[in-house]
């Protein structure tokens, strides 16, 4: 294999709108970057700015001790990695993964590169698109921290926040879960408020202010639950979960009156149901955590 210099060349493998984003920030910083993609065509803006296209994704792996892939889930990555051609290229050299995709998922990457002799990092961006190179960026690894130290110089140059978490290839995608989860539960609510909302005569915008309030109720709240969580205390002091169910009992019934489907409010009310019944209705809504991990087992 070729030797090159760590810090001076990279390949990404990917060119949806965050590959692009990523080859075009390593661009900007000074690297030498080798893209390709399963679709012809994306990488032409990137061409245009100097980036070299590969005519195959075994020829963008051999250009680079580092190859970023970000597709979008690992099905799509392992079509391409999988490949005897790619696999062979990827021998000694890394390979970072910054699809999306579940933590029992992100260890079978790791244990099939491992037995083809790649080096491998797994990881998540937990940053917006247009972040990228910019200092608001964030993105987190899981894997042997001694490659990931080796490669901070190269992965560092798309700007903002890098952090390890640990040698469990899953961990990364195990955050990278569970944040989404927030974000996704929380839009999902978002959108039922503004049906609700329309139904009632308001509009969005007219909304807007008083949303924007409790989104900024969230974060402070999130601090004191995480503590409650951690501790087994589930204090319902400000607001125990009967108060909560009742809440949501209103939630729903104005949706319904509407023909609105309350489906994801019944089932936050079920769980706080399921607290109360098991003699936990003086607890916060935090205890819902126990009662969740309880039902699966």
């Amino acid at each position: 294999m070729p030797t090159y210099d760590h810090e001076s060349a990279v390949t990404v493998i990917g060119l949806g709108p965050m590959g692009r984003a990523l080859a075009g920030a390593f661009l900007d910083a000074g690297l030498r970057v080798t893209v390709w993609n399963r679709t012809p065509g994306r990488d032409r803006e990137l061409v245009g700015r100097g980036v070299t296209s590969a005519a195959s994704a075994a020829e963008a792996v051999t250009a680079s001790p580092l190859t970023v892939v970000c597709v979008v889930n690992y099905d799509a990555a392992d079509a391409v990695l999988r490949q005897d051609a790619v696999t062979d290229a990827l021998k000694g050299r890394t390979l970072v993964n910054l699809s999306a995709d579940t933590p029992s998922r992100a260890r079978d990457a790791a244990a099939w590169a491992t037995a083809h002799g790649i080096r491998y990092l797994d990881g998540a961006i937990m940053s917006m698109t247009t972040t990228i190179g910019t200092p608001e960026a964030e993105v987190i690894y899981s894997g042997p921290e001694d490659l990931y130290r080796e490669h901070l110089p190269v992965l560092e140059r798309l700007g903002g926040a890098h952090t390890h978490l640990g040698e469990d290839f899953g961990r990364a995608a195990a955050y990278d879960i569970a944040l989404l989860d927030i974000f996704w539960t929380a839009m999902s609510g978002y959108a039922h408020a503004l049906a609700i909302a329309r139904a009632e005569g308001i509009t969005a915008r007219e909304l807007l202010p008083h949303a924007q309030g409790i989104g900024a109720i969230l974060a402070p709240l999130f601090e004191e639950f995480a503590g409650d969580a951690d501790d087994g205390s589930y204090s319902g002091e400000l607001n125990p979960i009967t108060s909560g169910a009742s809440s949501m009992a209103h939630i729903v019934e104005t949706s319904e009156s509407h023909g609105i489907d309350a489906g994801i409010m019944r089932a936050a009310e079920g769980q706080a149901r399921r607290v109360i019944g098991l003699g936990h209705g003086a607890d916060g809504v935090t205890r819902v955590t126990e009662v969740l991990a309880r039902h699966l087992r």
